[in-house]
């Protein structure tokens, strides 16, 4: 057996835990096949031992510790560290520094573990950590799905209470096209599960995965699903794809056709369209989505919700694509903010230099993303 190496930590988390200690449960993701995901592509799956993860959080226990005694999170512990340490410091200094509400248990898929070590592991941080008010994971629905009402129970009453879902869609041919490992029926049952064991749950939609050919399709199958779970969040996420990329691996007949923003816009508000009887808050909380003032909760916000979509489509269209530059530019995060002549003045003069037009926008600004990913920059 593999002696423990230390703290650890993964590569991602989603928004929402930005003030979340992370906790490495899994290495990568156990199906890691889905087409439109290279996070952990070339990397392979493990499971951390429970006796590693437990003395993770033993060694944050014992520097948050010391923080509270006294050392000043402003300098270095007087002790030496090995690197491993040190990565656990600083998580350790950061998450004090949040209040040390939250804790997130990476990485792709912690709910494929064990049911009994999952539960060891929770009941260790509540042990070493009882103020923590929330613990987080990424679960695969397959996961979800296989695990028993009864110890998905457990899991919850251990501390586990709230998994985020990528359900993507739920249209079972864009599902089989980009090998997602899921179906509809999985996704709901999945849902249900969680609903049902009062762990808060997180559905992530990815707009544009269904390209052109698709959209229709994904936002009223993906709008059926919502409406059978009943979330407590659905958060929409903006597909970005290198052109290289046969996102309908699974396919071979369909080429996936990327859609414009409009296109997009349109989608999300047939899928509002059609989500009824439901209580989610729905949020657009990722940096990269166009609309990120998308966020309210069901049914009181529908209208004001589609409203926004609305008045993104009814644009006139240079107005449209003076709003589309200036927040892929970061000069604006709402459209509201084209209201501030500086800014649209700046926006204005980037489309004037770059040619962009009202014509070209959407051609433009997919060049532009795909130039960005291939230098490893931010879009």
């Amino acid at each position: 057996m593999q002696s423990y190496q230390g703290f650890e930590q993964g590569p991602i988390r989603p928004p929402s835990e930005a003030a979340s200690l992370l906790l490495r449960v899994t290495r990568n993701c156990p199906w890691n096949r889905c087409t439109f995901c290279s996070v952990y592509k070339k990397q392979k799956f493990s499971l951390r031992p429970v006796a590693d993860v437990i003395a993770d959080i033993d060694t944050v226990h014992r520097f948050t510790t010391q923080l509270q005694g006294g050392l000043d999170s402003r300098v270095e512990p007087t002790e030496n560290l090995s690197p491993s340490e040190w990565t656990a410091f600083a998580a350790a200094r950061n998450w004090l520094a949040e209040g040390m509400q939250s804790i997130f248990l990476q990485d792709a898929d912690s709910l494929v573990i064990r049911p009994e070590n999952l539960i060891a592991i929770l009941r260790h941080i509540k042990m070493r950590f009882p103020q923590v008010e929330r613990i987080t994971s990424y679960a695969r629905s397959e996961s979800v799905a296989r695990i028993s009402d009864a110890q998905l129970a457990e899991i919850a009453a251990s501390g586990l209470n709230r998994i985020h879902i990528g359900m993507e869609t739920a249209s079972d041919a864009i599902l089989q096209m980009i090998s997602k490992g899921a179906s509809k029926d999985i996704h709901i049952t999945a849902g249900l599960k969680a609903k049902t064991a009062g762990i808060e749950l997180s559905e992530y939609v990815l707009t544009g995965i269904g390209g052109r050919e698709f959209s229709r399709e994904h936002a009223i199958e993906t709008a059926d699903a919502l409406n059978r779970i009943n979330p407590d969040f659905i958060r929409f996420r903006t597909l970005h794809l290198m052109d290289s990329v046969n996102l309908f691996a699974g396919s071979d007949v369909y080429r996936y056709q990327w859609t414009s923003d409009v296109v997009q816009a349109e989608e999300i508000l047939l899928l509002l369209e059609r989500l009824d009887g439901i209580t989610s808050r729905v949020r657009s909380d990722h940096s990269y989505n166009l609309l990120q003032e998308i966020d309210g909760t069901l049914p009181d916000d529908k209208l004001r919700l589609m409203a926004i979509l609305k008045n993104f489509i009814d644009l006139p269209p240079h107005d449209r694509a003076i709003f589309q530059v200036g927040k892929r530019s970061g000069h604006f995060v709402q459209m509201s903010d084209m209201e501030r002549p500086g800014s649209r003045k700046q926006v204005e003069e980037i489309c004037r230099q770059s040619g962009i037009t009202a014509e070209n926008v959407d051609e433009q600004l997919h060049d532009m993303i795909q130039k960005r990913m291939r230098s490893g920059m931010p879009y």
